[in-house]
């Protein structure tokens, strides 16, 4: 039961969220989008779920830099 709630969480913070405009925006919500899921993955195969929620964000963050507008466009970010 617990990885379905898991699973329906993160569906949910994904439709919520979107990437924005400028590369600062899309870093930051690649982070959040990054540690989200490196913290549920580190918790659901028995590691370390910070741990996981670092590197998740660290990566996150650096995909979210290094696109473009036109790599990743999930709409108007909701805090516009």
């Amino acid at each position: 039961m617990r990885k379905s709630q898991t699973t329906a969480l993160l569906a949910a913070l994904l439709c919520l969220t979107a990437c924005g405009d400028r590369p600062g925006e899309r870093a930051l919500s690649g982070a959040g989008i990054g540690a989200g899921v490196g913290a549920v993955g580190g918790a659901m195969v028995g590691g370390d779920p910070v741990t996981g929620a670092v590197v998740g964000g660290a990566v996150g963050a650096a995909a979210g830099g290094l696109t473009s507008k036109r790599d990743i466009n999930l709409g108007e970010p909701i805090w516009k």
